[in-house]
This record gives C-alpha cells, structure tokens and sequence, in this order.
C-alpha cells in the first residue's frame, strides 16, 4: 500500500471518527498515531507524540490563549459587557432596529477582549435578547443577530483563530492582529447595514426603541469607559508596538482585573470561575493543537497535499478560481466541523497550496477566519446557533438558521471585497511594519 492510499484512509477515518461523536481532538490523536505508526514503526510514532506534546505545552507563543481568554472572562464576571451593550443601546436604540444594531456594536466591542466568538454570542445573547423580546422584535431577527454578531470574536483582535492560524503556518500574530481590524470593522458594518435593510422591507421586525436624552447616553458612556480603556490599552499597545502580542495579552488581563475589584464590580468569587472557565477553554484549545501537531507529520508524510495540489492545478483555470475552490471546500466542511477544528485540518494539506499559487499568507488567514466565522452559523453544526438555542429555546433552530442567513451573505460579500481589494487587509500591518522599522532605524542612528 502507498502512502499516499495510506494517507486516503487515514483522512477517512478520521472523519468516520467524527461521524460517531468521537471528539476532534482524540480523532486526530488516534489518526495520526496510528498513521504515522503505519508508516514509520510504532517507536518513532510515541516518540513524536512525546515531542511535540512538550513542544505545544511549553511554546512561549501560546501565552496569549490564556491571558485574552481570562480577560474576556473577567469582564465578563464584572458586567462590563452588559455596560458596553447599554453605552450602544443609549445613541442607536431609538433608530429602527436599533437594540439589534446596539447588539452587533456590543458584539464587536467584546470581541476586542474576549477573542472567542462562543463567549461573545453567550454573553452577549444574555444580555440583548430580553431586551429584544420586551420591545417586539421578530425572534429571527433577535437570534440571528446574535449569533451572526458573536462571530465577530474571532475575526477582531484579539482572536483564538488568528493565534492557531499563526502558531499552524508560523506567521506572525501580531500582523495577523493588524490585519484583521480593518475587515472586522467592515463586517461589523454590514451586519448592521443588513439589520437597517431588513428592518427597512420588514418593519415589524425591528420597531423603535425608547428615545434617551443627553444626560442618558453620557451616563450609559461613562458606565462603558472601562471596558474601552482595557481595549485602547491592550489592543492599542500592540498597534503602537509598545508591547508585543504577549505582553498586551497580560496588561489587559491584569488591568481588567484591577478595574474590576477596582470599581466593585468583581468579586473573589466571580474571579474563581473566570479562572476555571479560562483554564477549561485553554485545555480544549492545547489539546486540538497537540492532536495537528501529531496529526500534521502522518498528512505531510503520505504525500496527500502535492497530490490534491496537483489535482487543483489540473481542474482550474488560475489562482483565483484555485482559490474559490478551496473556499467551497471550507464552506462544504463547515457544515459539518467546528472553525477551530477546520483550521487544524485543513492548513497541512491547502495552505502549501494557496502559497504557492503566491497569494500574501497575512491576507490568505483573514480569508479563512471569515470562512471560518460562516462555519460558526453553517448548519448543521452551527456552534453560535445552538449558543443562541441554549439561551432562547423557545425559539425553533430552523428558525434561527433563517435569522443567521441574511449575515451568512454578508460575510460572502466581504469575502469578495477583500478578494477584490487585497489592501484591505495587508495595508495596515504593512504600515505598521514599516513604521516600526523606521523607529528602530532613528535609534540605531542616535547611538
């Protein structure tokens, strides 16, 4: 048997693995144990898992997964959210479909902390869709807001697909970080462009919210100035290159714990579980990243990625339609993967492929992170969507896939926009890179 037919199998069982609810990350532990095993004998198999599990485990790059995951918790413990939700909720409520709207800007302002789009659509889904059902809104609209919006944790920075991304292809997380604010921004534009357009041909959808004064909206700001010192602090050190990655990582962690004991709003025990929730979440994310690295050697080895690099150079037309194709598979798969889990996967076998048809590796991981969010809505997974079940079970699922489709098409259309302008996305760390060197050059030239 060649290895590349060994390679075949492999990939196959892993997804029958997965097919009878065995989890991701023990599929791909036993794959690539067994593969590599099949392939090389069983010493080097156990020697590798031995390696590369310590090499995981004590990788200085992966702090960041900890520190952003426990300072998403703390403010969530704190109430800071719910703060940042009434700050959106006091200037745009009153407009049509203004609670939805005040939703996705919620969303986006905690998905500057908490780096998970699970954790932005749990907590901000608490927070809103009271509100939303008090005043009327279609429970479509209210959920499918919500789990569209929660997928903005993973494309604005801080984010846990970025850190995978980066760790899987060596790229670097903080130009990963940059390159990911503007399309996030866009996107979190469009999501309220499709609720104003939504509430616009559908008015009962979206009616109006109480009008609040001057004195209402300074209030509701005011309450909101934590929670967007903790981002001007952390995420702005990084773009102003003050600190790295990892250092910004543990100043916003600490600082959103100072500010929470600081104010009353934390309390020892509220800190407890945000250190048990960020200690449950890092484990499930060390431990995925442990099964690609024994994983990502059997895939490598049986030849599987020149194979099917040959197969697309020999059906399509160029890198584009190369490109789109490998887009439609992430699409096909996210109905049936997790984001995170696709990431793992996939990056051995597509992303020798994407570079070498020259595409930018910093633009080339903002694609995927979208494809990635849409996986995160897709059914039948569609973790968000059943975050949001969880939270609003009266509320059919079917209807809540409905809600999330019209925010599926959004984020294909600024899929094309980045296609189409590249710029959007590697301008900003380009910039930045550059600045930086020209910094570290007036230095060196003052000694």
């Amino acid at each position: 048997m060649t290895p590349a037919m060994i390679g075949g199998l492999g990939i196959l069982a892993l997804f029958v693995l997965m097919a009878i609810r065995v989890p991701i990350a023990f599929a791909m532990l036993a794959v690539g144990l067994a593969g590599t095993a099949a392939l090389n004998g069983l010493n080097p198999a156990l020697s590798m898992l031995a390696t590369e599990s310590f090499t995981v485990a004590t990788s200085y790059e992966l702090i960041v997964v900890p520190l952003f995951i426990l300072m998403g918790n703390v403010a969530t413990q704190a109430g800071m959210s719910s703060s940042l939700y009434d700050a959106a909720y006091a200037w745009i409520g009153r407009l049509r479909g203004g609670l939805a709207s005040a939703t996705i800007v919620g969303c986006a302002g905690f998905a500057a902390l908490s780096g998970s789009s699970i954790a932005s659509a749990l907590t901000m889904g608490k927070v809103s869709i009271g509100e939303m059902d008090r005043f009327g809104y279609s429970p479509r609209l209210s959920t499918g807001v919500v789990a569209a919006g929660g997928t903005l944790g993973i494309l604005i920075p801080p984010s846990t697909g970025f850190v995978l991304y980066a760790i899987l292809t060596q790229q670097s997380i903080g130009r990963l970080f940059l390159a990911g604010v503007v399309p996030g921004i866009l996107l979190a534009l469009l999501f309220v462009g499709t609720v104003t357009l939504l509430c616009t041909i559908f008015p009962s959808w979206g009616p109006r919210g109480p009008r609040t004064n001057w004195t209402e909206k300074a209030r509701a700001t005011l309450g909101a100035l934590p929670i967007l010192a903790i981002i001007l602090v952390s995420i702005g050190g990084i773009y102003t290159g003050i600190f790295s990655p990892i250092e910004s990582s543990a100043v916003g962690a600490g600082l959103a714990i100072v500010l929470g004991f600081a104010l009353r709003r934390l309390t020892l025990a509220g800190l407890w579980r945000a250190i048990l929730d960020s200690g449950r979440t890092t484990a499930t994310v060390m431990l995925i990243l442990i099964s690609a690295y024994i994983l990502n050697p059997f895939i490598s080895l049986t030849g599987v990625p020149h194979v099917v690099g040959e197969w697309l150079a020999g059906v399509t037309a160029g890198p584009i339609t190369t490109l789109v194709l490998i887009l439609l598979c992430y699409l096909v798969l996210g109905c049936f993967l997790e984001g995170l889990s696709m990431i793992v996967l996939t990056m051995p076998i597509l992303y020798p492929i994407v570079i070498g048809l020259g595409f930018d590796p910093i633009w080339y991981g903002v694609i995927i992170v979208i494809v990635l969010e849409m996986a995160m809505i897709s059914p039948p997974v569609g973790v968000n969507v059943f975050i949001v079940r969880s939270i609003a079970p009266r509320v059919p699922l079917a209807e809540i896939f409905l809600g999330v489709l019209p925010f599926w098409v959004a984020m294909i259309l600024l899929v094309g926009i980045l296609i189409l302008f590249p710029a959007l996305a590697t301008y900003l760390p380009d910039r930045m890179m550059q600045w930086g060197f020209k910094c570290c050059l007036r230095k060196h030239r003052s000694f």
